[in-house]
């Protein structure tokens, strides 16, 4: 285990209990913090966990450190110096790795973490397949085993769908009081879909469509539905960061709900997705400070897990409509894209009684998913 520490030194502490449980033709890689250079002790260690070198006392700490500094890790490290000079103290990375594993596994260190694969046959899944064999015996223990179980994903997902179900069945006008959003991207190469794409004629037309162009452009856009209303589309930039996303939000929100009764805005949710913009702690903390624990979101008091179902009339519905509107003929420069984009938007908004049978469809999509058990269902539509 000789070289671990730049000094030539043993390594000491919880660190050299971690070299002592490992193998001897083992060989632990790391680097050392610039804070480290003189003293030289490796500040972290391919695959040892952070519960190894540091006690959950120590880790509460660093945490506490880090939420002191408002999310500022350089602050939160000479901070935890200033606090703890006999310590050693914790790279920058180690205060932002352990703020997201609280907020994404609420624990320390993330499940399975240096432990390979989790094992997902219990006793109790066992007994469930055992069960379902002895009901069905042509069944295989492959199929079984996906009757008696689902993934993480769709549990989560399920429990946010019997969320919205239970809402509209207490308030059957319920999906009208969900702000949904998105953003979608719209670039000249439009979309291009070769199976259901044809050109009928007698003679060959030789018809062609042209992609991949030599100058390119695009535009990143947002919408909102809520009710009987689009809002949008907006312009955002190309590369959306988590404060323009928060000052959208601040100077949007207010203009898309001056037209909702009071009484109704009490009730509105908010939903958007998962995107690292949302996920950012400004646009956080404006939607608790906006919507308290009425916002559906990646972080959010109701959870929307990734890889879920496509519940967003936006998802569902409106990018493709708009897109398939908007790209019937070829866009030949950014403005007159903005124009078509701003001219078929006002189409779909004055096309009668859409709204309705959207929400209708989001009801059926959530009723579909409950029996398809957070699973696939487009299928099933």
């Amino acid at each position: 285990m000789a070289g671990l520490c730049e000094d030539g030194n043993e390594p000491s502490g919880s660190l050299k209990a971690i070299c002592k449980s490992l193998p001897s033709n083992e060989t632990l890689r790391g680097h050392s913090d610039s804070s480290f250079r003189g003293e030289g002790y490796i500040q972290c260690c391919v695959g040892v966990r952070l519960c190894d070198m540091y006690s959950n006392q120590e880790l509460a700490e660093i945490h506490f450190m880090y939420d002191k500094a408002d999310g500022n890790a350089a602050l939160a490290r000479r901070l935890y110096q200033e606090r703890y000079p006999q310590r050693q103290c914790p790279d920058r990375k180690t205060f932002v790795r352990l703020h997201y594993r609280l907020c994404e596994y609420g624990k320390f260190n993330s499940p399975g973490l240096g432990r390979g694969r989790p094992r997902s046959t219990t006793p109790e899944v066992q007994e469930d397949i055992l069960e379902a064999v002895n009901l069905t015996p042509s069944i295989s223990t492959r199929r079984g085993n996906v009757a008696s179980q689902c993934s993480s994903y769709e549990r989560d997902c399920l429990e946010t769908v019997e969320r919205v179900s239970i809402q509209c069945g207490v308030n059957p006008n319920f999906p009208a009081l969900v702000l949904f959003t998105d953003e979608a991207q719209f670039t000249r190469d439009g979309i291009t879909n070769f199976h259901n794409q044809h050109v009928w004629a007698y003679e060959n037309p030789r018809a062609t469509v042209p992609s991949h162009h030599q100058v390119r452009f695009s535009l990143n856009m947002w919408a909102g539905i809520i009710g009987d209303q689009l809002f949008g589309p907006h312009v955002l930039v190309n590369r959306l960061t988590g404060q323009a996303y928060t000052n959208f939000l601040e100077n949007t929100i207010p203009h898309v709900l001056e037209d909702t009764p009071l009484i109704n805005r009490q009730h509105i949710h908010f939903v958007h997705d998962g995107a690292p913009a949302h996920f950012s702690r400004t646009a956080h903390r404006y939607l608790d400070r906006r919507f308290l624990d009425r916002w559906i979101g990646r972080g959010g008091p109701i959870a929307w897990p990734p890889r879920s179902s496509d519940l967003n009339p936006l998802d569902f519905y409106l990018w493709g409509h708009l897109k398939s509107l908007v790209y019937s003929s070829p866009v030949p420069d950014l403005e007159f894209l903005r124009n078509r984009i701003v001219a078929c938007s006002e189409d779909i908004r004055n096309t009668a009684g859409v709204w309705d049978r959207v929400r209708r469809s989001m009801r059926h999509r959530c009723e579909v998913c409950i029996q398809a058990g957070g699973g696939h269902f487009e299928h099933l539509l």
